[in-house]
């Protein structure tokens, strides 16, 4: 059976997306990690459309490639003074004292369990800014804008112009580059670079004021009439359903507290801020064209990011060597199946979900001998 073109729900993709950023955050090994990068980068090649925002997925490992760097740097610069175990001294530099009391020491002896912990820190944030990455190139935000629920709608229209900052950003440097060589602008490379980056910025923030005018002429924001005893009904609901999710998420973390409090709590607190949502969004008036729906590709997508999830944390419990690796002195990580088995579940939706629908172009007809040919005049 032919599959059709089409969009995928974009809570979907975050969803398997942030499925992803939570097993990375399980563990510091770096062949997972890397693992990791590399399924969230075969399913954007594969399902990424030919919109701006995909085009901005090469940015973030760009990003990423800098976060582990800065984090070597920094280690290198304040986490200095050597080993006394079996792990041996790399780079010996001399040490720096600051002259306040209590500063830490600068630089000193690097060894290679330092720049190990160092990168895999760094690797560990990287991945998961490539997991995000990697939703906001497959999700379209304003599409992503209509799902959100009615409560949130303020929060999502800031949320999606923020994500979409960095996608307008590429698209008004491709624009001015193209302009520029079309010019025939030349000179230098600093000086390419200066004249290019104010008509970027100029170009942007044109973007964004549109895309905001664009919003308030359809009524973004605006509110029904609501009494002021249901006003405070639904933020003492909100409030106490946050104190509850803090409450509970502070239990299960904190191991002095009975395991037993921390989930009836949470649970309570997540029902009242479910209830206090479902309040707030009937001060919402809006109503929604061609609403995405839920089907068979979208749930395997969902299925698949808590899988992947799940079995990180499970490995995480059970085989602790594997998910943290032993740094001092530096050893090959190992692997396990259970961490694979969640690894093939991240690779699900470049198989299972349809292609994204692209731009069909106008077929080129082809002259016939007998026509004649057709020849514009170009007045003087």
């Amino acid at each position: 059976m032919t599959v059709l073109p089409r969009t995928l729900h974009p809570l979907a993709w975050w969803a398997w997306a942030l499925g992803l950023a939570v097993a990375a955050a399980q563990t510091t090994n770096p062949l997972l990690l890397l693992a990791l990068v590399g399924a969230a980068g075969c399913v954007v090649v594969a399902r990424r459309g030919d919109q701006v925002y995909a085009r901005a997925f090469r940015w973030y490992l760009l990003a990423g490639v800098l976060i582990v760097l800065v984090r070597v740097a920094f280690r290198v610069l304040l986490g200095g003074g050597g080993s006394a175990g079996p792990d041996p001294v790399l780079v010996g530099l001399p040490t720096v004292d600051l002259p306040w009391p209590g500063a830490p020491e600068l630089l000193g002896d690097v060894t290679g369990s330092e720049l190990l912990a160092a990168a895999t820190d760094g690797l560990r944030l990287a991945t998961m800014l490539v997991c995000v990455g990697a939703a906001n190139a497959l999700a379209d935000p304003r599409r992503l804008l209509k799902s959100v629920p009615p409560a949130l709608h303020e929060f999502g229209a800031a949320a999606v112009v923020a994500v979409s900052v960095l996608p307008q950003l590429a698209e008004s440097a491709l624009r001015v580059r193209a302009a520029r060589r079309l010019r025939g602008a030349g000179g230098r490379r600093h000086h390419r670079l200066r004249a290019a980056v104010v008509p970027v910025l100029a170009d942007a923030v044109e973007r964004s004021l549109a895309l905001a005018s664009s919003m308030d002429a359809r009524g973004y924001g605006r509110r029904a009439a609501v009494p002021a005893g249901s006003r405070r009904l639904v933020g003492g609901l909100l409030l106490a359903g946050l104190l509850g999710v803090l409450v509970g998420v502070y239990a299960l973390l904190d191991t002095t507290t009975p395991r037993w409090l921390g989930l009836p709590v949470l649970l309570v607190g997540v029902a009242t801020a479910v209830l206090g949502l479902t309040l707030a969004g009937r001060r919402v008036q809006r109503t929604r064209y061609r609403p995405d729906r839920w089907r068979v590709p979208e749930l395997a997508t969902l299925a698949a990011g808590a899988v992947v999830a799940a079995t990180f944390m499970v490995t995480t419990g059970t085989d602790p060597l594997v998910a943290d690796p032993v740094l001092s002195p530096p050893t090959w990580p190992t692997l396990a199946l259970l961490p694979l088995v969640g690894l093939a579940a991240a690779l699900v939706p470049a198989v299972v979900t349809p292609p994204p629908a692209r731009p069909v172009a106008a077929p080129h007809r082809e002259r016939g001998a007998d026509e004649p040919v057709v020849r514009e005049r170009v007045p003087r």
